[in-house]
C-alpha cells in the first residue's frame, strides 16, 4: 500500500539524485520494470545497463537519468522498505508507476506537494492524520492542511 506523509520528514533522503549516485547498481537498469520505467518518463531506451539512448541528451549513463526515473528505481530497488525517498523529484507522469509500487508492498514516499494519481481508484494512507483516501478528491481533502 502507499504511504505518503507530506511536508517536512526529517528522516525522508531529499537528495535522491546523491542517493541514487551512491548506490544504484547495474542489475537495476538491466531489469524489464526499469527499461519500461525508463522509456515511460523520460522517453529513453535502455540500450545497455551503462548506456540509455535519450531521444533529448543522445547516450547518457543512469546518473543523467531525470530525477523522476532515479526516484522511481529507487523505490522499486528498496526491498528492505526502510528508506522514505521524496517523491517531489518525480513529475505526474511518474505517479503511475508509485501506485504500481505500491501494489505489491508498503511504499512510503514523502511529498512537499500534491501529486496528481489521476481520475482512477487508488489507495493511499496520508501519514500525517492517517487518512485512507481513494481517490485525488479525497487526497486534496486529507492532504490539504500540509501542502
Amino acid at each position: 500500500m502507499l504511504n505518503i506523509y507530506f511536508g517536512d520528514m526529517p528522516e525522508a533522503i531529499y537528495n535522491t539524485a546523491v542517493f541514487f549516485k551512491n548506490t544504484y547498481k547495474d542489475s537495476w537498469i538491466a531489469s524489464p520494470l526499469a527499461a519500461e520505467m525508463i522509456a515511460d518518463v523520460d522517453r529513453s531506451r535502455v540500450v545497455t545497463p551503462q548506456i540509455i539512448e535519450s531521444p533529448v541528451l543522445g547516450m547518457i549513463t543512469p546518473l543523467q537519468l531525470s530525477g523522476g526515473v532515479k526516484t522511481l528505481l529507487l523505490i522499486a530497488n528498496d526491498k528492505s522498505g526502510k528508506h522514505v525517498f521524496n517523491a517531489s523529484t518525480c513529475g505526474d507522469n511518474c505517479a503511475k508507476w508509485i501506485l504500481r509500487l505500491a501494489q505489491s508492498r508498503k511504499v512510503v514516499i514523502n511529498l512537499r506537494h500534491l501529486m496528481d494519481f489521476g481520475d482512477d481508484t487508488f489507495k493511499a494512507k496520508v501519514l500525517n492524520n492517517g487518512r485512507i483516501v481513494r481517490n485525488m478528491r479525497e487526497m486534496v481533502e486529507a492532504a490539504g492542511q500540509y501542502v
